[in-house]
């Protein structure tokens, strides 16, 4: 069998939905960051939210591009060699996210260490480590997997290693960012699973896990808060329920089709972080319901076309890569939507490609472009008259 990279409709659909979610983000912070005063759009545009969204876009575009072309089999476990990029993408990422822990180091935003500032602090740029994890840990795992086979079955020799590792990456996370540490957990276990591992080994595997998990919550003041806020947010409205019941208020006010875009009201201070975690309620607000189901409807179609990239895959590499960032892309969105419409407890997880945001917009546009690349590679039987 020859395997045959080229244009596919489901390739074709990924990168136009992409594309299409890509600059709806840029049309939604621009518009959540409006203010009431007069400072032009361009006076300052390094510290613009706007501008540089718009500026992020476009990386990501490139990196969508670059992760497109490159074969995705460029990420295989190579025996017997020493060049291994995805054990080496995942060294680098549990070493960025051991380093922003460091006092000093890691800078302080919000009550948490995720970010590491880059260029001068006049600059106002940051990267965030747990983004660079989530393509690590979907690369490494589907990588390490995919090399297995059939050892992913045998607990000792094919899932614990892997299993440890991305044991170790969530507990880094987790330290500061529990959302996506529970994210990075769910993506790497079910990778695994989708690789054939057993269901009673991993279960078996979830009990020290579930503790973790207990104790990051625990161990956080916060974080305790927000699960009693969530219990009854009316309770305290103006205080702990606050985000929420503002968070509520925006996406009724848009109704069915929604005040207009740029109209919206609840942006002017009233909701926070409403370029960045809770932009989902904005487009209600200013494109109703309609807009909302809309911004949904491409992510099903997204989620959809990898279903199929992952039914036509021509190796177990490009299969799990496909569940790796399906995943992701589909659990991080549906996080997202379930904190802004208050069916979960809020955690700081962005909207996929569309919330404010430079290093969760263009890792998370590379790892689409893999997606594609794996769409466009299909097998050919070879025939007599092949070249």
């Amino acid at each position: 069998m020859r395997v045959l990279s080229q244009p596919s409709r489901a390739s074709t659909t990924i990168t136009v939905v992409a594309a299409a979610l890509l600059c709806m983000g840029i049309v939604m912070v621009f518009s959540a960051t409006a203010t009431l005063g007069d400072e032009p759009l361009f006076a300052d545009p390094l510290r613009n939210p706007a501008i540089r969204q718009a500026s992020f876009t476009l990386i990501a575009m490139l990196g969508l591009l670059i992760g497109g072309a490159i074969p995705y089999t460029f990420w295989r476990v190579r025996p017997g060699s020493w060049w291994q990029p995805a054990i080496l993408l995942l060294l680098i990422a549990i070493g960025f996210c051991a380093i922003v822990l460091v006092p000093g180091i890691g800078t302080l935003r919000n009550g948490a260490r995720r970010w590491l500032s880059i260029g001068p602090s006049s600059w106002g740029l940051g990267f965030q480590p747990s983004e660079l994890a989530k393509v690590a840990i979907v690369v490494f795992t589907a990588a390490y997997a995919a090399h297995c086979g059939e050892r992913i079955r045998k607990f000792w020799r094919g899932l614990l290693p892997g299993l440890l590792l991305v044991g170790l990456v969530v507990a880094l996370v987790g330290k500061e960012d529990f959302g996506t540490a529970a994210l990075l957990g769910a993506v790497g276990v079910g990778v695994l699973m989708a690789a054939g591992a057993r269901i009673w080994q991993l279960v078996l595997c979830a009990a020290p896990g579930v503790a973790g998990m207990v104790y990051l919550i625990v161990a956080e003041p916060y974080r305790m808060e927000r699960l009693l806020a969530f219990r009854d947010i009316w309770a305290d409205p103006r205080g702990r329920g606050y985000h929420q019941v503002q968070s509520l208020l925006t996406i009724a006010s848009g109704d069915l089709w929604g005040v207009g875009l740029g109209a919206g009201i609840q942006k002017y201070g009233y909701l926070p972080e409403a370029r960045s975690d809770f932009i989902f309620a904005v487009v209600c607000e200013e494109l109703g319901l309609v807009g909302g189901a809309a911004l949904i409807a491409l992510f099903i179609v997204l989620i959809w076309q990898a279903r199929r990239a992952m039914l036509e895959a021509v190796d177990d590499l490009g299969r799990l890569l496909v569940v790796g960032v399906a995943a992701t892309i589909g659990l991080q969105a549906a996080l997202n939507i379930a904190v802004v419409t208050v069916s979960v407890p809020t955690k700081g997880i962005s909207l996929p490609l569309v919330s404010a945001g430079g290093s969760g917009v263009v890792f998370l546009a590379t790892m689409i472009g893999i997606l594609a690349n794996v769409a466009r590679r299909r097998g050919r039987e070879w025939l007599p008259d092949d070249d």
